[in-house]
């Protein structure tokens, strides 16, 4: 005897579905959008997207702050894991990208603010997405994601004034203004679409039914404004072809130090589940919100380095669950400060 399903256990629409994995496939879907915009700003005149770039931008967001919820931040039973993260995030983090903006771009002040606005926006759903795949301690990456945009969109026009004021001329009150358009507003309007689903189709059926089709939406987003970012910069990228690689050597040496550090502090200072939430806390950056606010505030060089980054940070994020267990040790093992790891115990 079969049991038919129900609304909320019934197969997703394949729409959904498709719209659902595409953050599956950054990795891939990056560099095509890039390869994409290359050859339509080679090609065509696309000046007149510049405008679009506010509109496209909340669009982007929007659905990815439909499911974030400002009350999950309120328990701080991890508060140690969700103190270190937050403290290489707002201090190491910061001050790492900055100093890369100066090594490497301290003569293109869009590339540079690019690279700064790179260590500002910490976390995002695929932080919590990877803690998973990793086996890491998922509610603490909850909190650290809610935690991370809500202290980073208030920083954020402070931050970019101290590290990149003297390079870029930084509009304090306008960065507040395109935080506020950026984030402020689609997380207002995300809480009321969420509410208003949940109240109308009941959380079961929000959650298996509707829910999923938000962050793909957001994906989808996120290759438009990659699209356009690299259109609007195409004839530049032309004629210094080995710009993109020029961007890679800094954002490489940015990530590789950001699990360098966090591995080490997460291995000494905490269990194994904290400390994997640690690492995918600081190394996945808001880059969604950061290229909106490069786009929208500092132009499309800026959002160069940021989609670029998109490319380092998917990367590397899937190799580093692979070496979780070597890094770690295996799920069941006794971790945590003064526990060796796996490889350095006696066999």
């Amino acid at each position: 005897m079969t049991v038919a399903s129900t609304p909320a256990t019934a197969p997703l629409h394949p729409v959904i579905r498709a719209l659902a994995s595409l953050s599956k496939h950054l990795v891939v879907l990056i560099p095509l959008a890039m390869a994409a915009g290359l050859a339509a700003g080679l090609v065509f005149d696309v000046s007149s997207l510049q405008v679009l770039v506010l509109p496209m931008t909340m669009l982007m967001v929007y659905p990815m702050l439909v499911n974030f919820r400002v009350s999950e931040a309120l328990d701080l039973k991890d508060g140690r894991a969700i103190g270190l993260a937050m403290a290489l995030d707002f201090i190491a983090l910061p001050l790492l990208a900055w100093v890369l903006a100066v090594v490497f771009f301290s003569g293109e002040p869009g590339l540079f603010v690019g690279m700064v606005l790179a260590g500002l926006f910490p976390t995002s759903g695929m932080t919590i997405s990877w803690t998973g795949f990793a086996g890491g301690n998922v509610t603490a990456a909850v909190k650290m994601t809610v935690i991370g945009l809500i202290a980073a969109s208030l920083l954020a026009p402070v931050y970019l004034l101290v590290f990149a004021g003297a390079v870029v001329e930084v509009d304090f009150l306008e960065v507040l203004r395109t935080v506020v358009f950026v984030v402020g507003i689609p997380l207002i309007a995300g809480t009321l679409t969420r509410t208003l689903l949940v109240k109308r189709y009941g959380q079961p059926r929000y959650k298996a039914r509707i829910a999923p089709l938000f962050p793909g939406l957001s994906t989808l987003g996120v290759l438009v404004i990659v699209f356009v970012a690299i259109a609007l910069k195409a004839k530049m990228i032309a004629q210094e072809p080995m710009l993109v690689l020029r961007i890679l050597v800094p954002l490489i040496v940015f990530y590789g130090l950001n699990y360098v550090i966090a591995t080490l502090a997460g291995r000494a200072l905490l269990d194994r589940g904290d400390a994997i939430a640690v690492v995918y806390g600081t190394v996945m950056r808001n880059l969604s919100i950061a290229l909106g606010i490069a786009m929208t505030a500092f132009g499309a060089e800026a959002a160069l380095l940021l989609a670029t980054a998109y490319i380092v940070q998917v990367q590397s994020a899937a190799w580093y669950v692979k070496a979780t267990g070597r890094v770690f040790g295996p799920a069941d093992a006794p971790t945590g400060p003064g526990v060796a790891p796996v490889s350095a115990r006696p066999a």
